[in-house]
């Protein structure tokens, strides 16, 4: 019987288990031990996963972390999934929460920071903590958070809260990444927000086409098709990630009449230069996912130093522009406690310390770290 610690990674991909979802969460490497059966680990990777011990959490997927380069420490699956040594280095004005979700906390999980729809953080688990998540705070705490609410507690006072705010039409469910839940318990959530009326779309927003397509069955996929309309958002940051397990993945999706959405971040070694960013687009055409929103990096405690500038992502998206289908150019945005701020010039203009940012009700804020 082989020994799943120290299993190598060559038999991992053989094994007849290896499309089970379900062993693929139970088999995630969660050790610097279990990562050197995929990559060789430089000594920046084994101090940092050290040093994060009891502050962030961190686990990849057998599948993603098979998409790794072995022995470049720059790969850009790397980069996102393993940790690193800056993500406990101080950067200047880095916040806990700079997109504001605790101050539209309206319940442990509903967030309701636009007036027709809400966001429900369902879960605090992913299959592979991002180290670039603008949400750490919420992911990383070693129980999860729910905002100090335990994993299993009750939804009630939740759905009590779409109830009697008649305004919300659109739910995304979101985390963590809702589809580590089951299917059966996802729809017993989808079931119970299709008896609220006014509740027209809902969203699942997920990267387990990323990190673990084999999640994404047919009959998951027939389960969501119960309850349209149902639109899908996930994150691809990288033409690396789109893999044919992944566009299988995005294709039973949109088989079953399930839009899919991607919503990237620009991110300095992974994907800030025109040319990775324009095969990430056009590949996302060819398996039909449609390029959504690029989000410039938060200024996140523990995020920070995969911040590029405005400037940078300005320039990138210039250069899509007249080189690839107009739609596959993304909205370009910054998310604040005022929203999605569009980073154009006629949202953004600079100032003596920064930029001032513009909102769609005219609010206006001044932002010194980008």
């Amino acid at each position: 019987m082989l020994n799943d610690e120290s299993i190598d990674a060559d038999v991992y991909r053989h094994r007849l288990e290896w499309n089970d979802w379900t062993w693929q969460m139970q088999r995630c490497i969660k050790s610097a031990n279990q990562l050197e059966s995929w990559i060789k680990i430089t000594p920046d990777e084994r101090k940092a996963i050290d040093n994060i011990k009891g502050k962030y959490q961190w686990r990849i997927t057998p599948y993603y972390a098979s998409l790794m380069d072995p022995v470049d420490p720059r790969c850009p699956i790397r980069l996102q999934a393993v940790p690193a040594g800056a993500e406990m280095a101080p950067f200047p004005d880095a916040e806990v929460d700079p997109v504001g979700d605790t101050y539209y906390r309206k319940t442990n999980r509903i967030i309701h920071k636009y007036p027709d729809r809400a966001l429900f953080l369902i879960t605090s688990i992913c299959p592979v903590y991002c180290r670039h998540c603008t949400r750490k705070y919420h992911t990383s705490h070693l129980e999860g958070s729910y905002f100090g609410e335990a994993e299993g507690a009750s939804f009630e006072k939740d759905y009590a809260y779409i109830e009697s705010h008649t305004e919300i039409r659109d739910i995304i469910l979101s985390g963590g990444d809702p589809l580590t839940y089951g299917d059966r318990r996802l729809e017993k959530i989808l079931k119970r927000l299709r008896s609220i009326r006014h509740v027209e779309i809902i969203r699942v927003g997920s990267r387990c086409p990323v990190f673990l397509p084999m999640r994404i069955t047919k009959e998951l996929c027939e389960m969501l098709s119960r309850y349209h309309p149902i639109w899908f958002q996930t994150h691809f940051n990288h033409p690396k990630e789109i893999t044919q397990d992944a566009a299988a993945a995005c294709d039973r999706l949109l088989s079953h009449g399930i839009p899919v959405q991607n919503q990237a971040v620009l991110l300095k070694g992974v994907n800030d230069n025109m040319d990775t960013l324009r095969a990430l687009m056009t590949g996302l055409q060819r398996i039909r996912v449609l390029p959504y929103y690029l989000f410039h990096c938060d200024n996140v405690v523990g995020v920070s130093h995969f911040m590029t500038t405005i400037a940078k992502g300005r320039e990138i998206l210039r250069g899509l522009l007249g080189y690839s289908t107009g739609f596959s150019s993304p909205k370009y945005v910054l998310t604040t406690r005022l929203g999605k701020i569009p980073l154009t010039e006629e949202y953004v203009s600079s100032n003596d310390n920064g930029y001032r940012v513009t909102n769609y009700l005219g609010q206006t804020m001044d932002i010194r770290h980008v």
